[in-house]
């Protein structure tokens, strides 16, 4: 009877919220691992312990430079140590290509119906879905009020249908350094990096730079690409953005007052909301002229591991942080991120508008306009890492002077070399 009791509790746990007690599974500690402060996570472990009393998650923490090929080593050799991971979305195709994602697809409906619109598809591999969102992004354009004022250059609304393009954005910024005492004019947050710049030639219809039925082949050469990529090294040699400055390296400039517009993320406006020295605001991330609005996002989903011999603890735990409102919520608790689940996205926005105070008004308008028309998410490709890798190499070399059109030749070149690989 009590055996029955037990088993009849555990199949109950996704549907009826039947606690997982001690005892009812062989080990009761869930192993999780990922890149991020165990702080960042405490609350969201906390919860689920509180509603499974006797259960406890174990958190690791693996420094994000080495987080993927520890992950791969780890689970290349059938490791049972890790039950639950945090997966960085461009690299679900290739983890789930090498069965290293438990699979998830009896959750697409309800996954479908809690993500954002751009969360969902991310998570998918060859019509499977292998994972879960847990958080999401975004980009705003960040403007020192002071620098335009002196300058004497209209502030950007922060109304979505009167987003600004790169042009307006650049020659703005122009006129904060000639006029306004502005040290740099436009800075990216992510200056080197695929995440945000995909979305320059992406504006300008050239695509992700991926393409094919398996989406293992460059496009690197269109139009979109190299008016993109031309645009971006005129950014540099005409002084109006550094060389020299690494990505995340640039949104301290914004806070030392020395740039008119930043470009970058949302986990700024806690950042800025500190900040007493700079009088900023926010509009929505740029476009180009006569191009398509476009948007980065993506973020952290989290997955199972298929060797873990705790899955349905495993399935649980995931079930609270990305399909529970409450526990996607406790996910950001200890930090400016967005959760991804729909429900807690709309809860949170007012929560992070209201850091900056006046400064931050607009920033809910912004997100749930972007997150259901412009955001456009990294390509999903078993190719992603390779990819990624030879495009940061390619964007610091345009960066500093290199030409885009024979740049892109060339990186479409070393991507196939590395893609060969994987056919």
């Amino acid at each position: 009877m009590k055996g029955r009791l037990i088993a009849a509790c555990l199949l109950a746990v996704l549907t009826a919220g039947c606690g997982l007690r001690a005892g009812a599974d062989s080990a009761n500690t869930l192993h999780f691992v990922g890149p991020e402060d165990p702080k960042t996570f405490q609350p969201v472990i906390d919860g689920f312990q509180a509603k499974h009393p006797g259960v406890k998650v174990d958190y690791s923490q693996i420094p994000f430079d080495t987080l993927n090929s520890t992950l791969q080593q780890r689970l290349a050799a059938g490791d049972d140590g890790i039950d639950v991971y945090t997966v960085d979305q461009p690299r679900v195709s290739a983890l789930a290509a090498r069965g290293f994602l438990a699979d998830l697809s009896d959750w697409k409906d309800r996954v479908k119906q809690a993500a954002l619109p751009a969360q969902y598809e991310v998570n998918e591999h060859r019509g499977k879905l292998w994972s879960v969102p847990i958080w999401t992004s975004d980009q705003f354009l960040f403007y020192n009020k002071t620098l335009l004022k002196k300058a004497g250059v209209e502030p950007p609304s922060s109304d979505p249908a009167k987003r600004w393009t790169w042009e307006q954005t650049a020659e703005a910024g122009r006129k904060a350094q000639e006029r306004g005492g502005a040290q740099w004019a436009l800075i990216p947050e992510q200056i080197e990096q695929y995440y945000q710049l995909q979305s320059l030639p992406e504006s300008l219809g050239g695509g992700s730079g991926v393409t094919g039925p398996d989406m293992l082949t460059p496009a690197l050469t269109t139009d979109g690409w190299i008016k993109a990529m031309t645009w971006y090294r005129d950014l540099f040699a005409q002084g109006l953005a550094p060389r020299g400055v690494g990505s995340f390296q640039t949104s301290p400039l914004f806070a030392e007052g020395k740039v008119a517009f930043l470009a970058g993320g949302p986990w700024n406006v806690g950042t800025l909301a500190e900040n007493k020295d700079v009088d900023w605001g926010v509009a929505p991330y740029p476009y180009f002229a006569g191009g398509k609005q476009v948007t980065p996002t993506g973020s952290w989903s989290w997955g199972i591991n298929p060797a873990s011999k705790k899955q349905r603890l495993a399935r649980a735990f995931l079930e609270y942080a990305a399909l529970d409102p409450e526990g996607n919520l406790l996910t950001t608790k200890a930090t400016t991120v967005i959760p991804a689940n729909r429900a807690a996205f709309e809860r949170y926005l007012p929560t992070l508008e209201a850091l900056g105070g006046d400064n931050s008004a607009g920033v809910s308008t912004i997100m749930t306009y972007d997150a259901d028309h412009t955001a456009v998410a990294r390509p999903r490709s078993v190719g992603y890492i390779q990819f990624e890798d030879i495009m940061t190499k390619t964007f610091a070399d345009i960066r500093n002077g290199a030409d885009p059109r024979a740049r892109l030749t060339q990186a479409t070149q070393q991507v196939t070399t590395a893609w060969d690989r994987l056919r």
